[in-house]
């Protein structure tokens, strides 16, 4: 195999890893900075799809301390409380930074500063954007400051598993695959940044685009890295109905009911008044999510098991001037958001879990950096709209900054030739049989799976039917095989079935969590369990790799440290108990 050394490997090109990449090549641009995304440079990800808006504290009528009381509130006081603070401090000097060194341009109000819009779970309208359209403005500003730097971007490229020093001491880059020409090769670097997203794909219905198949997650577990709170799974509210069309379960942003959308069941019904008669329809995500998932269950659903958004008494111009990408999205399914209500139903959109990281970015492992949606902690329980996009650009930024310091600091480790070839050769197994497991129907199955047993409701007796299969389904993968056994170059099967080993390895860390802990709280909803249980479950829940197929798994409770349990109880639970 070839072997590239580089100082900075960074995996994943979203928002996360392409402000590293800027920000480590800006602090040293003698250093080696080498990207490798699963897709092409700015065209794929996340990132570049998210439509709402970045979470920032402009207003002098807000602050920063009601922005980390909101997403501790939202999170369900879960969260690491240092993390979620390092990003709403650190979120004013990051948009300072997207626009005078980035060249992205927010929307102005009438005034000319940054016009803030209102998103649900906030107490304050400080959602920053560019109309509906803001990741793509993100992702296109850096792209384009990528390609005026000396930066090296390996395109079409994948991550297959994370590389270990000859001592085992740290991690020393990774074993990619080109999936244009097949070709394996090492890339050898002092420091390894992973960045690539997470895994919601794992549902029938989901958001993500169709690259995020939980590969940076699934390499960091096989590597040994420890997670933290993979049972916190995000379903978007408003996700896009629209048959067997690519487009379904595509988001409906969540700045549509910020601006005054309304939610109804097939009986004409504004369900939110019996779950959430404060805020409604701006409740947080889980909870409308879950409201809209509980009317379909019981019956109140449209024919096509979805409830209805409707916007159109915000009158059609305002639509059409407000949200035009959302507009153009629903119209290519032959609707008109700015005069008519459309179905709608909740998606898998987003993971609060992940690796378990400092606010440095630095992982249990030496030389492991994660940053973005792969990285757990900051958000709890549930995310709030807007925080998604400012986690990757904060940490994304951070990440840089820590990775061109070390990148100074260490020598070249070098990593052992066989342990390449021992990874080389077992993602090359599908080749070597000529009958086995067909990929695409372990991975139909796994999505359903998902989403019947392990969904937006739970409960013991389906997580572990759902654990019990994932074990099949993973020594069943072991076995699958591509058809076009002399063909490496762009065989999606042979790429499926390492998408699908991904996938499945994020999905029992979720399933095992999630049956650990038994309460409700956030996005984790247990009907066996219903009650948020502040007493015995203020914890976290970590895993990592254990012998063979085991987890191992263990809790411990919530660091307080910016936010007592006194106050959580006055503020938070206290109200939760009264509704």
């Amino acid at each position: 195999m070839e072997v590239i050394k580089t100082d900075i490997l960074i995996l994943g090109s979203g928002g996360a890893g392409l402000f590293a990449a800027l920000r480590a090549y800006d602090s040293n641009p003698r250093l080696k900075i080498t990207m490798a995304t699963k897709g092409l440079i700015g065209k794929c990800g996340c990132s570049r799809m998210v439509q709402g808006g970045l979470n920032v504290v402009l207003n002098e009528n807000d602050s920063l301390e009601k922005h980390f009381n909101d997403t501790l509130k939202g999170g369900g006081f879960i969260n690491n409380q240092d993390l979620a603070w390092t990003l709403v401090s650190e979120a004013p000097k990051t948009v300072h930074d997207l626009e005078v060194k980035v060249g992205c341009f927010f929307d102005r109000a009438e005034n000319g500063k940054i016009h803030q819009k209102p998103f649900a779970g906030q107490s304050f309208d400080r959602t920053v954007h560019v109309a509906d359209l803001t990741g793509i403005q993100i992702i296109s500003r850096m792209t384009d400051q990528i390609f005026a730097r000396e930066i090296t971007v390996f395109e079409e490229t994948r991550g297959l598993d994370l590389l270990r020093s000859k001592d085992g001491g740290r991690i020393v880059g990774a074993v990619l695959s080109n999936i244009r020409t097949g070709e394996i090769f090492v890339v050898n670097a002092k420091v390894t940044i992973v960045a690539t997203g997470g895994c919601a794909s794992m549902y029938k219905i989901s958001a993500p685009s169709f690259d995020k198949t939980g590969d940076g997650m699934a390499m960091c577990f096989r590597a040994g890295a420890e997670f933290v709170d993979m049972e916190m799974v995000q379903f978007h509210p408003t996700g896009l109905i629209a048959g067997k069309s690519r487009l379904n379960g595509s988001l409906l942003e969540e700045g549509l009911r910020g601006a005054g959308a309304n939610l109804f069941n097939g009986l004409g019904e504004r369900f939110m008044k019996r779950y959430d008669p404060e805020r409604q329809e701006r409740s947080t995500r889980d909870r409308v999510a879950r409201s809209s998932f509980m009317e379909i269950m019981a019956g109140r659903g449209t024919e096509n098991s979805a409830v209805y958004l409707d916007v159109s008494h915000l009158g059609a111009d305002f639509v059409e001037k407000t949200f035009p990408g959302m507009v153009e999205r629903v119209k290519d399914i032959g609707k008109d958001l700015a005069r008519e209500k459309v179905e709608v139903t909740p998606t898998a959109h987003y993971q609060m879990g992940g690796v378990k990281v400092d606010t440095q970015c630095q992982s249990n492992l030496k030389g492991l950096l994660v940053c973005g949606e792969d990285a757990g902690g900051t958000h709890g329980a549930n995310r709030l709209g807007g925080n998604g996009i400012c986690d990757s650009t904060v940490y994304g930024r951070r990440a840089g900054d820590v990775a061109a310091a070390l990148a100074l600091e260490e020598d070249m480790h070098p990593h052992e030739d066989s342990q390449a070839e021992k990874i080389r050769m077992r993602w090359l197994k599908p080749f070597l049989s000529g009958s086995g497991e067909n990929v695409y129907e372990i991975r139909d199955e796994i999505e359903n799976l998902m989403w019947e047993k392990a969904g937006l409701v739970r409960n013991g007796d389906k997580l572990k039917e759902a654990a019990d299969r994932l074990d099949v389904l993973l020594e069943k993968i072991d076995s699958a095989h591509v058809a076009d056994r002399y063909r490496a170059q762009y065989n999606m099967e042979w790429n499926n079935i390492i998408d699908v080993t991904n996938l499945i390895t994020v999905c029992r860390m979720v399933v095992s969590s999630a049956h650990c802990r038994e309460e409700s709280r956030g996005a984790h909803y247990r009907d066996d369990f219903p009650e948020t249980d502040n007493e015995d479950w203020l914890k976290n829940i970590y895993q990592k790799k254990g012998a063979g197929l085991e987890l191992d798994l263990t809790q411990r409770p919530v660091v307080l440290n910016r936010f007592k349990r006194e106050e959580i109880e006055d503020r938070f639970f206290e109200k939760v108990k009264q509704h």
